[in-house]
């Protein structure tokens, strides 16, 4: 059923309150698990955006790791830059992805914070089921 997950990730408590979730899924279906990370470097100087960057990078060798250590052998990671939920969504579309996970950083789903919110986005352009958790 869910033969490939996506997993956006970034420093947030909100990704580590996804992790379990995304973990026992792919344990369950028997999933293949994509790691991202999108970095968004346009308002960032040449010094800020390599750090974010190396950041970034360290991440994804932690969490690929963390999943290694509790059986998940599938686990691919993978980093782009862009507008953060546009680039999801296309990595979704290009690796037919059957379910994206992401955390929920809480934002109001009117007004303002619905045009802030990544998640909120994800969901009105992805080619395939998002759950998000809060």
């Amino acid at each position: 059923m869910f033969d490939k997950l996506l997993f956006p990730i970034d420093n947030s408590r909100e990704t580590s309150h996804a992790l379990p979730l995304v973990a026992d899924i792919a344990q369950r279906y028997k999933s293949q698990v994509y790691l991202l990370s999108v970095l968004d470097a346009a308002e960032l100087d040449a010094e800020r955006a390599e750090q974010a960057r190396q950041n970034i990078h360290n991440l994804l060798k932690q969490t690929e790791s963390g999943l290694h250590q509790i059986g998940l052998n599938s686990v691919k990671s993978e980093y782009r830059e862009g507008k953060v939920p546009f680039v999801i969504c296309d990595v979704a579309d290009e690796l037919e992805i059957s379910l994206i996970v992401m955390g929920s950083r809480g934002l109001t789903l009117s007004g303002e914070g619905q045009n802030n919110s990544v998640s909120h986005r994800v969901i009105d352009l992805s080619p395939c089921p998002v759950l998000v958790v809060p």
